[in-house]
């Protein structure tokens, strides 16, 4: 009997191919494939291991009659079609636990960078400057952070906030979510307290364009607020206008609504928004290129995590 065969249509961690390799199964690498080649043979297969590439949608599905599962290496499924993969009973499998700690870490660093105007200091000094008056920062001490989303990096990042003697109040849409380190409660009540605000949520139709000049308007408290978890998630230009306004005291944004995919380029368009227009020159916003949860270490854990999830199947 031949060993069953796992499609790999991203190239991920080389661990992630040894470790299947250790469970028996055939390893068969398809990185710059097209999709249409893809499908036309793609019913040989038992698994899917895909990033980002294309999304795995109902066509796809269909032409994939011997699919057991597909797995995703990263925290989010939002490129599969979920319902239909389900409904022919197939194994979905993500790694949140793969890159939590790295987009824990990666989200503290742009909150202290924007509290304490890292950015635009470097910067003033690189033009031989020396404005300490201009660039005097803010403490994060006994500040309330309000986190939405309090699954895998939610928990990861009030985790690694404690230590800053702060209060934390975390809003999540299933019950009974808090532990130690954070307070659930409504939004309401988040938008009345918080003076940081973190996204850590999935993309999914009831978080699509969730932050929007509605929930700024809500909000009490001038706030900074940071978003490692999906661009989609934000309208820009109403970001954009609490800024100019003072409501939002700065952005952290490892992810943007112009995304056209995950970690696609926003650059690929001949003209740029200008909502991102005013991000890019913006002195208190910090971006960065969807790497929050892109490290050398969340590489290797991201593939084990498959691995291990493959396996318990």
């Amino acid at each position: 009997m031949y060993p069953p065969k796992i499609l790999h249509i991203d190239e991920n961690h080389p661990s992630l191919l040894k470790g299947l390799e250790a469970l028996k199964y055939d390893n068969i690498l398809a990185y710059k494939t097209p999709l249409t080649t893809i499908l036309k043979n793609v019913d040989q297969y038992e698994g899917v291991v895909i990033r980002s590439r294309f999304p795995i949608d109902k066509n796809f599905i269909d032409a994939a009659q011997n699919l057991r599962f597909i797995a995703r290496v990263g925290a989010g499924l939002e490129n599969i079609d979920l319902e239909y993969a389900r409904s022919k009973n197939i194994h979905l499998i993500a790694a949140p636990e793969g890159n939590r700690n790295a987009v824990g870490e990666h989200t503290v660093g742009l909150l202290l960078g924007l509290m304490n105007k890292l950015r635009v200091g470097h910067q003033s000094i690189q033009k031989g400057k020396w404005l300490r008056e201009a660039h005097r920062g803010f403490e994060l001490e006994n500040k309330t952070v309000g986190i939405i989303g309090y699954g895998n990096t939610g928990k990861n990042f009030a985790q690694k906030l404690k230590g800053f003697n702060v209060r934390i109040l975390c809003h999540d849409v299933l019950p009974n979510q808090e532990d130690e380190n954070a307070t659930q409660v409504d939004l309401k009540t988040l938008q009345k307290e918080a003076q940081v605000v973190s996204l850590h949520i999935p993309q999914t139709h009831l978080t699509e364009k969730m932050f929007d000049q509605a929930f700024i308007s809500k909000m009490k408290h001038p706030f900074w607020f940071l978003n490692t978890a999906r661009g989609k998630a934000v309208v820009t230009k109403d970001l954009v206008e609490g800024l100019r306004s003072g409501k939002i005291l700065g952005a952290g944004l490892d992810v943007l609504e112009y995304e056209p995919a995950s970690f696609r380029s926003i650059f690929n368009a001949r003209n740029l928004p200008k909502p991102l227009e005013y991000l890019l020159s913006s002195e208190n916003v910090i971006l960065s290129p969807h790497v929050g949860g892109w490290t050398v270490e969340s590489h290797q854990k991201l593939a084990q995590t498959i691995v291990d999830k493959i396996k318990a199947l």
